[in-house]
């Protein structure tokens, strides 16, 4: 069977990361959690003081640390998925985080960040087999995967799912905060002047705001067989 590339963009917390880990481990391909990247970069800057008081980034200064910046992913065989690594250290759970929620999209936006990310992500995915996540993997990472999903769901659907996240893994989480960050978020992220997020011409709309994740899983894995068989 013929080796292809999968792009799954869409907005924060609709679940795009979990479908594509889940499809990439059904078909035996990697996964590639490249909001995971952005947000190493995020608690990066944090830890180095690279936000200013109204959370405007100091670009000048991250751009000389850029360089030292390594982000790897690790698979872990007790999850079955990929764990993040900053410069070795395991930085999965606190990544994840709402502070680093709450600052990642201004870093997603800076061009240097995201041509120095882009360029990772293209080598990752180079000989195919990759499902890879994110905002701008169809139209700008792999502008000509074989198949491109595009999902999203309700700001109030995607909020409680990430306030049930957050619980699930005794974090602090208050719905209104969630959601407020989420609507940001996604202004933020569709605004930016730097691969703005949006659908591909040819990619497949899909809502999940009503779906269970078994639902999601097959439709996926459905969409798959189809492009494979073509």
């Amino acid at each position: 069977m013929k080796k292809i590339t999968i792009a799954i963009d869409g907005h924060s917390s609709c679940g795009k990361s979990t479908m594509a880990k889940d499809l990439a481990r059904e078909i035996g391909y990697v996964y590639v959690d490249t909001g995971a990247m952005y947000r190493s970069v995020t608690l990066y800057a944090l830890r180095k003081g690279l936000f200013e008081e109204d959370g405007s980034v100091k670009t000048e200064a991250l751009e000389k640390e850029m360089p030292n910046i390594r982000i790897s992913f690790q698979f872990n065989p007790e999850t079955g998925r990929p764990d993040t690594y900053l410069n070795g250290e395991y930085v999965e759970k606190e990544i994840r985080s709402l502070e680093v929620s709450s600052h990642v999209s201004p870093i997603a936006a800076i061009g240097f960040v995201r041509r120095a990310l882009v360029a990772q992500q293209q080598q990752m995915g180079k000989d195919k087999g990759v499902v890879m996540d994110g905002r701008d993997i169809g139209t700008v990472v792999f502008p000509d995967a074989e198949l491109k999903i595009f999902v999203t769901a309700s700001a109030k659907v995607r909020a409680q799912r990430r306030y049930d996240e957050l619980k699930a893994k005794g974090m602090p989480a208050d719905f209104d905060d969630i959601l407020k960050n989420v609507e940001e978020r996604d202004y933020i992220d569709s605004h930016r002047e730097e691969s703005p997020l949006r659908q591909a011409d040819d990619a497949i709309l899909l809502d999940n705001s009503e779906m269970t994740i078994p639902e999601q899983k097959q439709w996926l894995l459905d969409r798959f067989n189809e492009t494979v068989q073509k």
